[in-house]
């Protein structure tokens, strides 16, 4: 048992060394800011399409959606992975070539080219907390995997795991992440694809686990009443439109060589996350088909139970190394993502242009840290990796999302419009969110955004002292 163990865990540090290496590696080719943000815009479809699938193929998907699956069955998940993937459909589909085309380096820049400095710097100040909850879910799930595996307790394998993902991610910013994306990827899809065929061998195949499964769990459509339909439609928003306006989405698709690879990539991408994050699915009916008795307490934590004591050590190693793999490669984005807003679209037209090239890769840099600790701790206190990661997604649609498609689609929004549509839709949200409503808070905070963007548009066209 202690040679297993002791297997395991080298397979485990070993992997770390090797992603972090990888990382030191990729920082030879970072000569300056737009190489750390959007690794020189130089991606080929393969990579590029592996840094977008693995955008949101963390803890979300194999952790939460599994989880809440085997809760409430497939109408549990269709915010992930079903409205992850739309997302990409759409964001390849209406933004990818205008906003490659556009050149550029951040999602802030689009505020300032089209609403001005002010609304950038606000803009991004918009982005950038939601951040703090996606990547605090990410460390949660990282903290899990260091409890199950080696016993320490979660806050310490979140604070080890925060400081291996920030190492890489400093020194080589979207470099490193595009690279081990696309090695993390590879073994993504091979260990859970073998996980699944070890386990359906076990069972005695498909259509045994099939027959073992309670009723509604494959209902994907709501019931035919308002109320249904309305929270159905929400659960495809928060992160099909949500995740629209998020600098990690943005700059995953930016890094590719061409405007049409970015527009490929990102169907690419929604076709092989929407395939491969059914698998986490399947898995967990095997667990509850195979171990029913083990289906209790955190159900987060009961694959990686599971797989600890029911399967080959050879299984647990390319299990845990793939699991890593979706978890890290999430995680260096948004960390690299609030950064890359705080130098780029805050703390630059603040200082009015001042800082050199040099010198706002060093402030990018330092923000990642600082966003790794903010993040860390976050984790520390809260576990439900789902409420994290949605929670994150909701605050973008909110008060970004509009603003986002009126200055790409509609010539008459302004910067006022832009303005009252952000602060309306947030502050609607966060009242909704203590005096609850008949419908989601996100309906009317998302709708109250876009009166916001007409009528502010509207009025400071007409009253020049509104103008920003």
């Amino acid at each position: 048992m202690r040679n297993t163990f002791a297997l395991l865990l080298a397979s485990i540090l070993f992997y770390l060394a090797a992603t972090i290496g990888i990382g030191f590696w990729a920082a030879r080719k970072v000569k300056g800011s737009g190489d750390f943000l959007l690794a020189g815009r130089s991606l080929p479809i393969v990579l590029s399409t592996a840094a977008l699938f693995a955008t949101w193929f963390g803890s979300e998907t194999v952790f939460g959606a599994s989880s809440r699956f085997l809760e409430g069955g497939l109408f549990a998940v269709i915010e992930d992975p079903f409205g992850a993937a739309l997302c990409l459909l759409l964001f390849g589909y209406f933004f990818a070539r205008k906003l490659y085309n556009m050149n550029l380096l951040t999602l802030g820049d689009l505020f300032k080219v089209r609403y001005g400095k002010r609304i950038e710097v606000i803009a991004s100040v918009f982005m950038v907390p939601a951040y703090f909850g996606y990547t605090a879910g990410q460390l949660v799930a990282l903290g899990l995997i260091a409890n199950v595996v080696i016993g320490i307790p979660v806050w310490q394998g979140v604070v080890i795991s925060a400081v291996a993902v920030t190492l890489y991610t400093y020194v080589g910013g979207m470099w490193a992440i595009s690279v081990t994306d696309f090695v993390q990827s590879i073994l993504i899809v091979l260990g859970l694809v073998i996980l699944l065929i070890t386990l359906l061998t076990q069972a005695g195949g498909l259509p045994v686990v099939l027959e073992d499964v309670p009723a509604g769990t494959f209902q994907f459509f709501p019931e035919f009443t308002g109320n249904a339909i309305v929270h159905w439609i929400c659960a495809w928003s928060v992160l099909g439109l949500g995740s629209i306006p998020s600098q990690d989405v943005f700059q995953r698709t930016m890094s590719s060589g061409s405007a049409k690879i970015a527009e490929r990539s990102c169907y690419y991408a929604a076709i092989l996350y929407l395939t491969i994050a059914i698998l986490p699915l399947l898995i967990s009916l095997c667990v509850r088909h195979l171990y029913p008795t083990e289906i209790h307490g955190d159900t987060q934590v009961v694959l990686l139970n599971m797989v600890i004591k029911h399967t080959p050590l050879w299984v647990q190693m390319l299990f845990f190394g793939s699991l890593l793999s979706a978890i890290m490669s999430t995680t260096s984005s948004s960390m690299l993502a609030p950064a890359a807003l705080v130098s780029e679209n805050i703390i630059k037209p603040l200082t009015k242009n001042r800082f050199t090239d040099k010198q706002l890769l060093y402030t990018t840099r330092t923000s990642l840290l600082v966003f790794s600790a903010i993040s860390s701790s976050m984790a520390c206190i809260n576990s439900d990796i789902y409420e994290l990661v949605g929670g994150s997604s909701i605050l973008s649609l909110v008060s970004l999302f509009v603003p986002m498609v009126a200055g790409l689609y509609w010539q008459k929004a302004t910067g006022f419009g832009a303005l009252l549509s952000m602060v309306s839709g947030l502050s609607c949200w966060f009242y909704l969110e203590f005096y609850p409503a008949s419908l989601p808070s996100m309906v009317y905070a998302t709708g109250l955004s876009a009166i916001g963007m007409v009528a502010g548009s509207y009025i400071s066209k007409r009253y020049s002292f509104l103008q920003i």
